[in-house]
């Protein structure tokens, strides 16, 4: 059979590249010119001169630590989501009981709370155990905010699991943690791909908890070391989209490895 080509389509998406490709090409074309010449020719113009002294000047200035810790926040907070929800997740789509029922509603309910609505308590909590201007201070708030969109995507994965295959292992003498890691883990992946990478996300460009929970330069993330180069009178506008442009690297590489399944996950076919 013949093919017929599906011009209309094929237009959307060159429109759709265009709007992803030119603010992606005005960021890299900022970053690479110095500050005194990147205005003369407009944000999407060929450059004039082509520099890597933003990039230096970031690095100069502690961007790589900041960089750092938000690593180590975005890492410790995803594996106190998967820790904590991959367990609750598989007691809500196993469990029968009201508890397990009670405690889904009790996730769910979460969704509807803002953490501004609740960002003075946080940071009564979080100075009375002593985590102020400490990098928990920004990983427990942020585990705590990504957990019930966490659960609800990993329950919906466990879902897909056939119950038949619970039945089998069941007879099988499998205890439910060896189902658990035995067939319910594997079987999740791309659920559980979903809930890394939008886990990592929040806690990648989490501005709130940082600026609230931290005030020193050796806490500090990527949010808020972009500040460095916006003073009062001025903004060094070439090295912030250098900032900029070190800062989504990282996520974007996690998001090129995961995208697959990240895909599936948001679908629903996490067990398919």
């Amino acid at each position: 059979m013949r093919i017929r080509p599906n011009y209309v389509a094929g237009l959307a998406a060159v429109v759709w590249l265009l709007i992803i490709g030119v603010p992606l090409y005005a960021l890299l074309n900022t970053a690479l010119q110095p500050q005194s010449t990147y205005t003369d020719g407009g944000p999407v113009s060929l450059p004039s001169t082509v520099t890597f002294e933003n990039f230096v000047t970031v690095v100069q200035s502690g961007f790589p630590l900041y960089l750092w810790n938000t690593f180590l926040v975005a890492v410790l907070t995803v594996a106190i989501v998967l820790i904590l929800g991959i367990p609750i997740s598989y007691a809500v789509v196993r469990g029968r009981g009201w508890l397990t029922r009670g405690v889904f509603r009790l996730f769910l309910l979460g969704l509807a709370i803002p953490s501004q609505a609740v960002i003075i308590p946080l940071f009564l909590v979080v100075n009375g155990l002593g985590l102020y201007d400490s990098l928990w201070g920004i990983v427990l708030p942020t585990a705590a905010f990504a957990l019930p969109v966490s659960v609800l995507v990993l329950s919906g994965g466990m879902r897909d699991i056939s119950v038949s295959l619970y039945e089998a292992m069941a007879l099988d003498g499998a205890h439910p943690a060896r189902i658990l890691r035995e067939l319910v883990i594997p079987l999740s992946r791309s659920s559980i791909a979903t809930t890394c990478v939008f886990t990592a996300l929040q806690a990648w460009n989490g501005f709130l908890f940082p600026l609230i929970m931290t005030q020193s330069d050796e806490t500090k993330v990527v949010t808020l070391g972009l500040y460095n180069f916006v003073s009062e009178y001025e903004a060094n506008v070439p090295a912030l989209m250098a900032a900029v442009l070190m800062s989504a690297i990282p996520i974007l590489v996690v998001y090129l490895f995961a995208r697959r399944s990240l895909v599936m996950g948001l679908m629903g076919a996490g067990g398919k």
